[in-house]
């Protein structure tokens, strides 16, 4: 419960900042629920219509992973706590504390998603629609509801994928014994994965305060932190990387980005992002590059020093570049963004110059193979940078004095 406290405070925070306080019909706690429930990768869909006048064609695909990361950490840390410093555990003893966790998890989210609904009346201005309305009583509305039973699939995968990560990346808890010989293959490669995203995610958040600071627009930019800004800073990994991504943005709403990234994608036809499409708007785009090469290298570093002495350089290579493969793998999946509204005036077109798209998707096979070949070089170049530290299992060689 009290990670889902953590993304009810983080997601009521960001929708403050951007302003929903101000939504009418009290509507402000069915919105901070909506984002909870899509943060633990609920479904919240879209709806919409006037009657037999227009009807709605909307749809919303994306998940706030900050609000996500902050109740991950949360969980993660209360579900870990009473299993430090012992060597091993039985399987059904995690069982045992996960259990409860995952039941009151479900329920926490059985009843935002319950509250997760809301309608809203849309201003047509002077529109068909308008006219229309005006002259047979009616309005267009738009609105948002969780559907229960998605919700609650996708977030008993959510709970239950968290725990098992919380117990890959930990070292001092334990592992039963049947797995315990799965450490050293596992565990460093994916605590260095972890931190090469945290190390994004703060870096991020530095950014952030510096634009706040100088560029005005402090409440948008703090509710693109508190709401979404792992979404940005692991687009920025994948970027620094050599991966890409495809979207477009059309109509009058867009995605919460920055200015550059929203010129790239602003078109009628997909546009492909990367490192150069943003260096032909701005060259500070190379930088992605040069931060993602230090960070990999620290990373790869990190993930040798936690190693035992004995694993060789070839194996660092292969735990990392797997690790950080699957890494990314799961970072395209969940920072996709796909959004659509269009009201249409009895069946034909777009009515009042409401509708738009907007649209970020993965170029998948290049994000996840490039991360394979990064992880791979970071991972021996670190195994090599870490010889002279004094690590796990590295024996001293005896003097002659002590025979």
């Amino acid at each position: 419960m009290a990670a889902f406290a953590v993304m009810a405070a983080v997601a009521a925070a960001g929708l403050a900042c951007a302003g929903a306080t101000g939504l009418p019909g009290a509507a402000f706690p069915r919105v901070v629920a909506a984002v909870v429930v899509m943060a633990a990768g609920g479904s919240v869909e879209v709806t919409g219509g006037a009657g037999f006048l227009a009807e709605a064609d909307a749809s919303l695909s994306v998940l706030p992973l900050s609000v996500s990361l902050a109740g991950a950490l949360t969980a993660g840390a209360l579900f870990l706590r009473p299993l430090h410093n012992r060597a091993v555990t039985r399987p059904g003893e995690l069982l045992g504390r996960a259990g409860p966790l995952v039941l009151l998890w479900l329920l926490a989210l059985t009843g935002a998603a319950l509250l997760a609904r809301q309608s809203f009346d849309i201003a047509t201005g002077d529109s068909p629609i308008a006219d229309l309305g005006e002259l047979l009583d009616v309005s267009p509305t738009a609105g948002f509801r969780a559907v229960l039973p998605a919700t609650l699939g996708f977030g008993l995968l959510w709970i239950v994928g968290l725990l098992l990560i919380a117990l890959l990346v930990s070292r001092r808890d334990p592992l039963p014994a049947g797995l315990v010989r799965f450490h050293t293959a596992v565990r460093p490669a994916a605590f260095a994965t972890v931190a090469l995203l945290l190390a994004y995610v703060v870096i991020g958040i530095g950014v952030g305060l510096v634009v706040a600071a100088t560029q005005g627009h402090a409440g948008r930019t703090f509710a693109v932190i508190l709401l979404g800004l792992p979404n940005l800073a692991w687009l920025a990994l994948t970027l620094g990387f050599g991966g890409a991504w495809e979207g477009s943005v059309q109509g009058p709403f867009g995605l919460p980005v920055p200015r550059l990234l929203d010129e790239v994608l602003r078109g009628p036809d997909l546009s492909r992002v990367d490192v150069v499409s943003l260096a032909e708007h701005d060259s500070r785009a190379w930088w992605l590059v040069a931060v993602a090469a230090v960070l990999l290298l620290g990373t790869g570093f990190l993930a040798a020093v936690r190693s035992p002495a004995g694993v060789r350089a070839w194996q660092h290579a292969l735990h990392l570049g797997v690790a950080l493969a699957l890494a990314i793998l799961v970072v395209c999946l969940l920072a996709a963004v796909r959004a659509r509204f269009g009201l249409s005036l009895l069946g034909i077109g777009d009515a009042g110059g409401l509708g738009g798209t907007a649209e970020l998707r993965p170029v998948l096979w290049r994000n996840v193979g490039l991360a394979l070949l990064w992880g791979a070089l970071a991972g021996f170049l670190g195994a090599l940078l870490a010889r002279p530290v004094h690590r796990r299992g590295l024996i001293e060689k005896p003097t002659a004095a002590g025979g």
